[in-house]
Order: C-alpha cells, then structure tokens, then sequence
C-alpha cells in the first residue's frame, strides 16, 4: 500500500489544502447563513440548499466523493467492486442494471473519507432522467473515473466535454482490456490519447481488467484428443488504484474544496438571480404605484407649478423606496440629485415631449371647465410617463451597484427610451388614471 509523502513538498500542498478548505467551509456557511435572502427564495431553492448543507458536512468531515461515469455495461460497478475488494455494487450482464446511485466507502484510503458512487449509465435506453441524476451526481463529484471499454464513441467525447466545461478532474479509464491483443491495446489508448486532447491529460489514462472473461482453454494431448477447461484471471486495477492514490496525496483536500466552491458559486450566481428577479417584480409593482400617483395628482392639480413640485415630491419618494429595495438606501437630499441627472439627460433626448408637458400646463393654467380636466388628463399621462422612465431608470442604476457603467447616465436614459413601447405606455397610463379618476369622481 502507499504510503504518505514526507518530504517538505508534501507538507507544504497538505497545508495549501487545508487553507483551502476552511474557505470553502467559510463560504458555504456564509451562503447558508445569509439573512438577506428572502425566504421565498429559500423556499423556490429548497433542493439547492439541501446540496449546499450536505456539501457542509462533507467538508466538515473532510470527505472526498468520487463517481464512476460512463456508457451502460462497460464495467463502471464492477470496477468500483473491484477497488473495494469486495460485491457492493450490482453488476449484470443486462443494461441498465444501475438504476440510482449508490456509494460505497474506500477503507483502504486512509481514515476511510473516501467514497465511491456508482451511477446509471449515461446511454440508458428510455432513462433521460437515469442519465440525469448520473450528469448531476459527477457534477457534485470530487473526482469522476469516466470508464471506456474500446476507442471513445460521439456519447462518451460529448460527456467528457460536459465535464471539462464544469472544471471536474477525471481519470480515464480503459476497462475490459482483457478482450484485447497487446497490439489492440495499444492501438486504442493511442487513439484515446488522440480523441482526448485537451481534456484529459495523458498521465490520467490508464487501463483495467475489472471484471475479466473466463477463459477456454483447449488442450490437445499426444493423440489429439482434446480437453477443454476454463481459467479465471486475475482482476486487475492496479493503475487505477495507484494513480488515485498518486491524486488524492496531491490534490485530495484541493478537489474538495475547489468542487464545493465551484458548486457554492453557482448556488449563489442562481440566489442572485433569484433576488434580483423579485426585486424587479416588486420594482415594477413600486414604480406602477408611484406612476399612477403622480399622473392623478398632476391631472388634478389646476396649478402648473403646483404639478412640477409634486413631481419632484413624487420622483425623489419613489426612488428612495427602490433604493431599500435593492439594499442600496439613499437619503432624499441623494435621490434628489438623481432624479436632476435623470431629467437632464431626459430633457436632452427628450426635448419635445417636454415642451408638449409645458404647453399643457399652460392650457390647463388659462382654461376651465371641460377643457381643463381634458388638459389635465393628458399632463397627467405625461407626468405617468415620464415617472415611469425616472424609475426604470433608477432601477437600472440600483441593480448596477449605483453604478451607471462605462456609458454613463445618458447611456442609461437612452437605452431605456429605446426598449420602451411609448404608444402602449402611454395608453396605460391613460386607462390607469381614468381609471383612479373615475373612483374619485
């Protein structure tokens, strides 16, 4: 059996992987731990955090998990059996035999922390979700052993490319060598090597005789008759077990907690954008609120100056609220100097819809009656509108880290301009507040 490195080297990439993965047990912890995360997003990534806690507990016992992965029948349980020394996983030989996961413990690795999980075969017939739960569970994977049993298929070269995309170590393995010549052999780990570049490096090749054919022999004595019996050879996985011992020595704690991180980063790429999603739900629900506000007050208000300090009134609470709901609060004296950014660079790309609003304000200044609830009306759509631009625009700011990126707030405002439907905009706005009016009437 091997024995441990040490040499000052071994000592030395042993603390590098405990450094390792005490922060990747800090990050896992902050992740579970984190009180902003809304508790319906909690809930809508129920399984996701159930993986990050087993994750936890894997690191915390300082577990190693490696998954065999391959086509259906080329060996995988019987070479997991093989490395354990003894039966725990189903092997037969009809397809598909591996129909969940299963694990088994490693005791020969040092305290044991090392397990092995079988997985179905990833070209089940009618098992899409088999195929799955086996992708999902080499995801999870430490270290996958993807197991072959002759020169690599289109299935098996698009499978180890899924894994390369997730950065997951793997050691390939060459089953079932004892149905080939020494030649033949040779032939197609030349061939894996060729139909592998770039994606597993030629040292993590290596060959195995995990469950080998009984053999006939055929004697012929001197008067030619012949006696047939059978031989049993010997199971062969020494390379196999010597180049995981050779990577676990290494590299086991690294694998870990580089495999956790990877795992706790998309978790948390997804919470983000969990969050973000509601927040923009609950946005648009604010912004609708504050749109509708101002354009009734607007259309009701029969004082020109009167409706502009409303607005400004309006716009500036407005933004305030957006700001706590992004966790990014500003104080009015701040949400007021962004709603003046926001309306110069308006009325720079928007020069005549603002002259439209003034000219409004002084036909509803200097006329009355039918005339003025007309006017009012229509300054009050305008006022929705462009309530509606100063909050989506805010939103955009807000969702960037109160950043306004390279382009800078004109960028901001014209983008936003551009992706909006005005003519739909503004009939909404119009069924909106008639709608309000109507209630108060």
């Amino acid at each position: 059996m091997p024995k441990w490195p040490s040499n000052s080297s071994a000592t030395n990439e042993s603390n590098s992987g405990d450094d390792h993965l005490q922060l990747a047990r800090e990050s896992l912890r902050e992740l579970l731990e984190d009180p902003r995360v809304p508790e319906s997003v909690r809930e809508e990534l129920a399984g996701d955090y159930q993986q990050l806690e087993l994750l936890l507990r894997k690191l915390e016992q300082e577990e190693i998990h490696i998954a065999v992965f391959g086509r259906v029948s080329v060996g995988k349980s019987a070479l997991l059996n093989a490395l354990l020394a003894q039966t725990r996983f189903a092997t037969s030989p009809l397809h598909g035999e591996t129909r969940e996961v299963a694990m088994g413990q490693w005791s020969e690795y040092r305290d044991g922390n090392v397990l092995l999980m079988d997985t179905p075969g990833i070209n089940e017939v009618e098992g899409e979700a088999r195929e799955r739960l086996a992708a999902e569970v080499a995801g999870r994977a430490d270290l996958v052993l993807f197991v072959v049993d002759g020169d690599l298929t289109a299935t098996e070269r698009s499978a180890l490319q899924l894994l390369e995309d997730r950065h997951l170590p793997v050691l390939l393995i060459f089953n079932k060598i004892d149905r080939y010549t020494l030649q033949q052999q040779q032939e197609i780990l030349e061939s894996l090597k060729r139909h592998t570049s770039g994606l597993v490096n030629e040292e993590d090749i290596v060959t195995a005789s995990a469950d080998p054919s009984r053999q006939i022999i055929i004697r012929v004595d001197e008067a030619g008759n012949e006696t047939e019996t059978t031989r049993q050879p010997e199971v062969d996985v020494e390379a196999v077990r010597s180049r995981l011992w050779q990577i676990l020595e290494k590299e086991g704690k690294s694998l870990a907690a580089v495999n956790a991180s990877l795992f706790a980063s998309d978790i948390s790429d997804q919470i983000g954008a969990r969050i973000m999603q509601a927040r923009r739900h609950m946005g648009a629900q604010l912004i609708r609120t504050y749109c509708i506000a101002k354009g009734v007050a607007v259309a009701l208000n029969p004082v020109p100056i009167a409706d502009l300090v409303a607005a400004a009134v309006v716009d500036v609470s407005m933004i305030v609220h957006l700001s706590r709901l992004y966790g990014l609060p500003l104080n009015r004296g701040e949400a007021k100097e962004l709603v003046m950014v926001i309306g110069a660079q308006m009325a720079l790309l928007m020069g005549t819809v603002w002259l439209v609003n003034l000219l409004s304000s002084a036909l509803k200044f200097g006329t009355g009656g039918l005339s003025a609830i007309l006017t009012g009306t229509a300054q009050g759509v305008l006022a929705y509108y462009s309530t509606y631009i100063v909050g989506q625009v805010a939103e955009r700011y807000l969702a960037q880290g109160k950043s306004w990126g390279e382009g800078g707030p004109k960028l901001v405002v014209r983008e936003i301009l551009d992706s909006i439907d005005r003519d739909t905009l503004l009939a909404e706005a119009k069924a909106d507040i008639q709608q309000r009016l109507k209630k108060q009437a």
